[in-house]
């Protein structure tokens, strides 16, 4: 006969099935769902062409010997030279100057005082890291 005092037992089995089977469909769908919003850009210029902007390379060796794109010219004598060097040059050419860490810092400011002295306004000390 049927006893009142036992306790039903739950089969939960089937609710877990259906909550994994509803867990994967989520998962599968959600990297699907994409969000867009508008987003209002910039016109630019059709007929403005971009243009390969020439620079000034200087190199302040270990040795203090100076390169300026690949031409060698004496510490002592680099400010004159380097007028000499930039007398046809526009005054907007960005100038790039690269020295060895282990040189002093006076001799870095000698090369950026007589850039700024000979008229150019872009220059920037180039670093490795």
């Amino acid at each position: 006969m049927f006893d009142y005092n036992q306790k039903p037992d739950l089969n939960i089995t089937p609710l877990v099935d259906i909550m994994l089977v509803l867990l994967a469909i989520l998962m599968v769908t959600a990297p699907v769902v994409e969000f867009e919003e508008a987003i209002n850009l910039p016109k630019g210029s059709k007929s403005q062409q971009i243009k390969a902007v020439k620079k000034i390379d200087i190199l302040l060796t270990k040795d203090k010997e100076i390169k300026i794109n690949k031409k060698s010219f004496e510490f002592s004598d680099f400010a004159d030279n380097f007028v000499l060097f930039a007398e046809s040059m526009d005054r907007k050419t960005p100038i790039h100057i690269r020295a060895e860490k282990t040189l002093m810092y006076d001799d870095v400011i000698y090369i950026l005082r007589s850039v700024k002295e000979a008229g150019f306004t872009k220059v920037s000390l180039i670093t490795d890291g």
